[in-house]
């Protein structure tokens, strides 16, 4: 069954019992924190999905276990016999759907579904009885098939099956992987018919590539880095973990990469929405902080934002833990704009090359997945192992591997003849645009607005789901400039992605962004779109107007001023009526200057002191006289020069901002501010802090 085929509608909207919630009430967004208390948070967010019906979405069913927790109405039983379908079908996803299973089974399980008892202690594993009363009881057919399809699923891609199940990316691993160890842990003596192993075997498994996993996140950080999107599972299948894993040193880890987690969203988010340059995003999650999958975390965890994103799964499991509680200091990091301004700077990821560093090669399976979690398909030192891992893995037919099936007897005979390095590295700008290597951030946060960027990041490559830039000034009132993938649904799209990527160099709040589009063309993409644009919803600014080839928006009291240095106009028709900006030609530069009343005076001071800026190109190149920061020199190759000063490109800490300044690949990370602080050691995945929330 392919995911088009499953109506997740008639699962989640029909066969609804007396009393089931008819029709869905919006939630109303807050910019600022609307309790200190988390259990306040915590009630408010379990009631607001207990008084709502299921989403029509994958992880709609969710919302039942917030019903579940709070005794509110009636169960739509159908929306979970449907979420079992789905596992059952192996579809992809099915491990985000699995892991809402654990979490029904672990905390209000019966019948012989609850795991045995371990010790309930803080710093290590949670006793895993259900931890919320309730008087509905699980329906056996729910039990009995629960426990059929965990027996029967696919964990991991050595298993017998074959199956179009996306398990290589960061937030699937995580998630396929503590899938498996709680269903190991779960039936520790029963035989799992697809691999024929026992419970306690997968557990084994699943507990090498947890740590192995955790680790990475904690030296080199997220490589789908502040993922408004994937941030959402990572956190649901940490939090399941730190509930009820008997592992003390799992759960402690857990909660490290939790605390790292959120960590990222409290320094890049603003007022609830999580703005900034992503590793993966899609368009609409770009586009609104409303749509944001983690706009319910936000909500619960720091007060801002909203609850009802229809991707969202991670606040439902973080509402229901009652083994992970945030540390105050990020809280208050969340919710610190009495600063002017802010800058964190950032760096994640690894080089692939210089994946030994890391303790990874390239000959071994387990070695190619933690490689493939990094989208590293086609690198030069990776190619012939990922043809090994097509082949061993049985995913030429795998639908995320078309493109690769149709050339299978090519490629098995160029890894023969020792030729993938060659091919890899000549056709490196096209076919690895999935790949997300190092990167370097920067974020800078004033109290009426907020600038992101990724320095530099792979100039002229092509871009699958990156985010490279945006500018945000509330959840709906947000900049940022793309090169369009493509018109198709799957990303690089119009607004998913690029086509190919800009070199982009940011200073407190000015920024640039010049794009040099291949005309070579390519295998994966066929480079027919001459022309950049830029998103600029002109509804949801409060003011809007344009003057000397300026494009300027106010929101409130923060400005954006956006450059051209081609022609631009508006689209006219579509959805993206007066929201786009097009701007024609295979090379452009953009500018963007932001400002706010506190510093720029009235907007139409700050309309006259750009307006008026002197500016200059000179082909790729660019000098522009901000009033703000003074003379800015930038272009495609060369040094980000402002006031003649070098401006760095790379960040060499892992951390550098106000609260902390922490060396990559450290074996400590500290956070402090005021008296509150949280502490992290990599050894023995040790996590301190003066107080949670």
């Amino acid at each position: 069954m392919k995911p088009e085929e499953f109506d997740f509608v008639a699962f989640n909207s029909t066969n609804l019992p007396d009393g089931y919630p008819s029709r869905f009430s919006a939630d109303s967004y807050v910019s600022e924190p609307f309790s200190p208390a988390y259990d306040d948070r915590r009630k408010a967010c379990l009631e607001f999905f207990s008084r709502n019906p299921a989403r029509p979405t994958v992880k709609g069913f969710i919302y039942e276990l917030a019903r579940l927790a709070t005794s509110a109405g009636n169960i739509n039983w159908y929306a979970i016999e449907g979420a079992l379908t789905y596992v059952e079908q192996r579809i992809d996803c099915a491990d985000f759907v699995l892991l809402g299973i654990l979490r029904l089974v672990f905390q209000f399980g019966q019948h012989g579904m609850r795991p045995r008892r371990v010790s309930q202690n803080h710093e290590g594993a949670m006793n895993c009885a259900p931890t919320d009363s309730s008087e509905k009881k699980i329906p056996d057919r729910i039990v009995r098939r629960a426990r059929d399809v965990m027996l029967g699923f696919k964990y991991w891609p050595d298993e017998p099956g074959q199956d179009s199940m996306c398990t290589w990316t960061e937030n699937h691993q995580v998630i396929f992987s503590t899938c498996e160890y709680l269903a190991g842990m779960l039936f520790p003596d029963e035989t799992f018919r697809n691999s024929g192993a026992t419970g306690r075997e997968k557990t084994k498994r699943a507990r090498r590539r947890l740590l192995k996993w955790m680790e990475l996140r904690f030296r080199t950080g997220f490589n789908e880095w502040l993922s408004n999107v994937y941030y959402d599972e990572d956190i649901a299948a940490l939090v399941t973990l730190a509930d009820f894993c008997d592992d003390p040193l799992l759960v402690r880890g857990a909660r490290c990469a939790l605390d790292l987690l959120f960590y990222d969203m409290s320094l890049n988010s603003f007022k609830g929405t999580f703005g900034c340059t992503h590793g993966r995003s899609y368009e609409r999650e770009k586009k609104s902080g409303l749509e944001e999958s983690t706009a319910d975390t936000q909500k619960l965890m720091f007060g801002m934002g909203v609850f009802g994103s229809e991707d969202s799964m991670s606040a439902v499991h973080l509402a229901l833990s009652r083994n992970y509680r945030l540390p105050k200091v990020i809280y208050d990091i969340a919710s610190d704009y009495s600063k002017q301004e802010m800058t964190s700077k950032q760096r994640a990821g690894i080089r692939i090359a210089e994946a030994p560093r890391w303790g990874l090669g390239f000959e071994g399976l387990d070695d190619g997945m933690t490689l493939l979690s990094f989208e590293a398909y086609v690198h030069p030192k990776t190619f012939a192992l990922f043809i090994r891992l097509l082949e061993a893995y049985r995913w030429w037919d795998n639908e995320f591997f078309v493109a690769f099936k149709k050339m299978r007897k090519m490629l098995t005979m160029l890894r023969e003849i020792s030729m993938t390095r060659p091919v890899a590295w000549l056709l490196r700008k096209d076919v690895s645009r999935n790949m997300r290597e190092e990167v370097h951030t920067v974020t800078y946060k004033t109290p009426d607005y907020m600038l992101s960027a990724a320095l530099d990041y792979r100039k002229g490559f092509g871009g699958d789901q990156q985010h490279v830039w945006q500018a945000t000034l509330s959840e709906e009132a947000v900049c940022f400039t793309t090169h369009p993938g493509s018109f198709a649904e799957r990303s690089p799209d119009y607004w998913t992605g690029s086509g190919f990527l800009p070199r982009v160099a940011m200073h407190k709040n000015v920024l640039v962004a010049v794009y040099r589009i291949s005309s070579m063309p390519g295998l994966y993409m066929r480079n027919k779109h001459d022309f950049t644009h830029a998103y600029f919803p002109k509804s949801k600014f409060d003011e809007v107007a344009e003057k000397n080839g300026w494009v300027f928006g106010r929101k409130d009291r923060g400005y954006i001023a956006l450059y051209s240095r081609n022609k631009y106009y508006w689209q006219k028709e579509g959805t993206d009526r007066e929201a786009e900006i097009i701007a024609a030609g295979k090379e452009n530069i953009w500018l963007c200057e932001m400002g706010r009343e506190e510093t720029s005076g009235g907007f139409s001071d700050f309309q006259k002191s750009v307006a008026a800026a002197e500016l200059s190109f000179n082909g790729l190149g660019v000098q522009y006289h901000s009033p703000s920061v003074g003379a800015v020199e930038f272009g495609w190759s060369g040094n980000f020069l402002v006031a003649e000063e070098e401006i760095p490109l790379r960040n060499c800490l892992r951390y550098d901002n106000p609260y902390s300044q922490t060396a990559f690949d450290p074996k400590v990370v500290e956070i402090r501010k005021d008296s509150e602080w949280l502490r992290l050691e990599l050894d023995n995945l040790e996590r301190s802090c003066s107080s949670t929330v």
